[in-house]
């Protein structure tokens, strides 16, 4: 028999070794880009926590193997994993990634310019190839091209592809059609508002619809040459001010409301959300002249009616007793 004071007592710390469940590592989510300006796509980096934004990592996407650049690094809790989880970055990209890159993006205007020459002479007219993208290892060639302005017509591309993959036979040749906004990126050029870019070319990685009613809100000409982009397609600047605009015109009085002005009654006819101001015209006088007041010298009439009405009734409490408001003997109005 083992004396008692030999007898270690190991219950509470297996209890603890039970209750205590594992770590687990959370995974290092990183924000990659493939253009300059473009949409961001979030991949798992755990395997490779060295890499950092401004690195280059070779990753796997649905368009083959491509080379993108670390923008930043996302704290998983902040986005929501997609079905089936993140894709793993294949690695940093090596100096002989890098060379290869610049090596096949040598070669992308000369490609272009094959492609339109093809489609030139095979009489497909109202196309546009708008670039030929290769990928960083020179096994993808993808031919971004935009069709007529007329968007029922349809484009046969079947011998532009079979002759582009006989002069390419090394690479797999696909075309891939796209909008007019995002020719408008691709091309670039002077903004209509002086910029040396275009917007959608320097900072918008997406597109956000623009609808003809952000152009009313804002008090904007509705002439197509003042609200349209180069690309034919609405200014996606309209939408930058538009809720600030919606926010301020709440806060004023709605255009033909009758409200009390420090120069009489006044029917509202415009109003500027950026002043906080309104323009009216006087009721009920020979002056036909518009003023501007600020929102907080004006007072609707209808509601100033409501305060007078209610003033002017006895108060519903008295007959009940315990009321001093002094309305018990004022006569109710009919």
């Amino acid at each position: 028999m083992v004396p008692s004071r030999f007898v270690c007592d190991n219950s509470s710390a297996m209890t603890d070794a039970v209750q205590t469940p594992p770590s687990v590592a959370l995974p290092y989510i990183i924000g990659v880009r493939f253009m300059r300006v473009s949409k961001m796509y979030h991949f798992d980096a755990s395997d490779f926590v060295e890499v950092r934004p401004g690195d280059k990592v070779v990753v796997e996407t649905t368009r083959g193997r491509q080379l993108g650049e670390v923008v930043q690094r996302i704290p998983p809790e902040k986005v929501a994993p997609p079905p089936g989880g993140y894709k793993r970055i294949l690695g940093p990209a090596t100096a002989r990634d890098l060379a290869m890159e610049s090596h096949w993006k040598a070669k992308e205007t000369a490609a272009m310019i094959d492609c339109r020459a093809r489609s030139f002479a095979l009489e497909l007219d109202g196309i546009k190839i708008v670039k030929a993208e290769f990928s960083y290892d020179g096994s993808r060639l993808t031919f971004l091209w935009a069709g007529p302005d007329d968007e029922n017509a349809r484009v046969d591309l079947k011998s532009l592809r079979e002759d582009m993959q006989a002069a390419f036979a090394q690479q797999l040749v696909t075309f891939r059609q796209i909008g007019p906004r995002d020719v408008a990126k691709i091309v670039g050029g002077l903004g209509a508002c002086g910029l040396e870019n275009r917007c959608c070319s320097m900072f918008l990685t997406e597109f956000s619809p623009v609808s003809i009613k952000m152009a009313k809100e804002q008090g904007i000409s509705l002439n197509p040459e003042e609200i349209t982009g180069i690309c034919g397609r609405l200014r996606c600047c309209l939408v930058y001010e538009y809720e600030q605009y919606v926010e301020a015109r709440k806060q004023l009085p709605k255009r033909n409301k009758i409200v009390i002005t420090p120069k009489g009654v006044a029917k509202v006819l415009d109003a500027n959300p950026l002043k906080a101001t309104v323009y009216v015209r006087l009721q009920d006088s020979d002056d036909d002249r518009m003023y501007e007041f600020h929102k907080d010298e004006l007072q609707p009439r209808d509601e100033l009616e409501a305060l007078q009405n209610k003033a002017a009734d006895p108060c519903d409490r008295h007959e009940n007793g315990g009321c001093d408001c002094g309305k018990a003997d004022r006569p109710r109005r009919k």
